[in-house]
């Protein structure tokens, strides 16, 4: 199971409205977790999530790039990136592996 975060979607849950504290509880939480970053030309970043700043850019640690297949059977093999930066305006939607979450209550895990 991932846990998924689309680009408007934080804004229609709940938690939303929950204090700048609380949000960046959850943010630190998610550190050096695995993410899966899809991005709007159809590549999909997964890497640790390193840090993010006021404008949703994202860094991701030992990051590998899977391009958007037109088989969609084969992903072919990924291209090691290593450090990466993703513009907050190309992210369509961040997964957390929910394997490495120790608590995933309050980020609307998909079943």
């Amino acid at each position: 199971m991932a846990t998924m975060f689309e680009e408007n979607g934080p804004s229609t849950h709940p938690e939303a409205s929950s204090s700048p504290s609380q949000a960046r509880q959850k943010l630190e939480g998610l550190l050096n977790k695995n993410m899966r970053i899809r991005m709007t030309d159809g590549r999909t970043l997964v890497g640790l999530f390193l840090c993010t700043d006021r404008d949703c850019n994202v860094i991701l640690g030992s990051a590998q790039e899977f391009l958007k297949s037109s088989d969609t059977f084969s992903q072919g093999e990924p291209r090691v990136l290593g450090l990466a930066m993703i513009p907050g305006h190309h992210v369509i939607s961040i997964e957390v592996e929910a394997d490495t979450l120790e608590d995933t209550q309050g980020f609307g895990v998909n079943h």
